[in-house]
C-alpha cells in the first residue's frame, strides 16, 4: 500500500479562512505562514469560529507578500504578510500571553464591519516564542496562533469512513474543511493517524503528540459561516470518544524542516 501526501492547507489567520497549496515549507512553528494572525477583541482575547462562524466566509489570498481579505458583498482589503515595527501589545490564546505586532487601522475596521463586533487583527513576529505545552514538548518546542501544535494531520480514509456512518443515518457526507486539517494523507485504511509516533513526509519529519480533541467549530459550515450541527460531534461520539472528548486527526512537531509537495510519500510507523 503506496500513502501520500494529498492536499496541504494553511490558515494564515486563525479563524478564517483557508488556502490550499501544492507545497509548504515545513518551519518549527508548523507550515509557512499557518496562523501568523490572529483577531482579537478588545479584552485581547482570540476570537475563533465558536465565537464567530462568520469568521469562515473571509477569504484570504498571499501573493506577492501581500495578504488580501474578502468576504461576500464587501470591498476587499489588502496588508503586508510580514507587518515591522508595528506597536505591540500582548493577546492572550488560551493559557499563552504573546507579544503580537498590530497590522493597520484599516483592515481592523473592515473586520470589526463585517463582523459586527469591535476587534483587531495582530501578527506573531519571528521573535514570539509561544511555547507548546511542556506535557508534550520535548526541546521547548514553539508554535503560532493555532490552538496547541504546530500541525494537524488526517487521512482520506478516516473521513470517508466518518461520512459513511453519518451516511447511513440519513444525513449528508461532510466536507475535509469541517476539521481545518494542515497535512491530509490518502493510501492508509482508518485512523492509521492514531498509531503514528514518528512519520516522514518528503523532505520533512514530524513527531506525533496527541489526537486532536475535537470542538463545536466542526459543526460549522465553512462555506456559508454557519453552525449546522450536531454532526459530526453526534457520530464521532458513539466510537471515537475519550476522557477528554471525541478525537479526529492527530497533532505533529516538526522533527527535521523542509518542503512536502503534494504526492510526497509518506512513511508510517510498522
Amino acid at each position: 500500500m503506496t500513502i501520500s501526501l494529498s492536499a496541504i492547507h494553511i490558515y494564515p489567520v486563525k479563524a478564517l479562512g483557508g488556502i490550499s497549496l501544492t507545497q509548504a515549507l515545513v518551519t518549527p512553528r508548523g507550515l509557512q505562514n499557518d496562523r501568523r494572525f490572529m483577531v482579537v477583541d478588545a479584552a485581547q482575547q482570540f476570537l475563533t469560529q465558536r465565537d464567530q462562524p462568520k469568521m469562515a466566509t473571509v477569504w484570504v489570498e498571499i501573493e506577492n507578500g501581500v495578504v488580501t481579505f474578502s468576504a461576500p458583498d464587501v470591498e476587499s482589503v489588502s496588508f503586508s504578510a510580514t507587518p515591522k515595527e508595528l506597536p505591540t501589545r500582548t493577546v492572550h490564546v488560551w493559557a499563552s500571553h504573546v507579544q503580537a505586532h498590530t497590522v493597520t487601522t484599516e483592515v481592523d475596521q473592515w473586520l470589526s464591519d463585517y463582523l459586527g463586533a469591535d476587534v483587531r487583527l495582530v501578527y506573531m513576529p519571528d521573535s514570539a516564542e509561544r511555547r507548546i505545552n511542556p506535557d508534550y514538548a520535548k526541546n521547548g518546542e514553539i508554535v503560532s496562533f493555532a490552538d496547541g501544535y504546530p500541525l494537524l494531520i488526517v487521512s482520506e480514509a478516516s473521513l470517508a469512513d466518518l461520512n459513511a456512518r453519518i451516511v447511513a443515518k440519513g444525513d449528508q457526507a461532510l466536507p475535509m474543511n469541517r476539521f481545518r486539517p494542515n497535512l491530509v494523507i490518502t493510501g492508509c485504511e482508518a485512523f492509521a493517524e492514531d498509531r503514528l509516533v514518528e512519520i516522514s513526509i518528503g523532505e520533512a519529519v514530524f513527531r506525533a503528540v496527541k489526537p486532536c480533541i475535537r470542538c463545536q467549530v466542526t459543526t460549522t459550515d465553512q462555506s456559508a459561516g454557519a453552525v449546522r450541527g450536531p454532526e459530526p460531534l453526534q457520530t464521532l461520539a458513539t466510537y471515537r470518544d475519550s476522557p477528554n472528548g471525541v478525537m479526529f486527526g492527530m497533532n505533529l512537531i516538526p522533527v527535521t524542516i523542509g518542503t512536502v509537495r503534494i504526492g510526497d510519500p509518506v512513511t508510517l510507523p510498522k
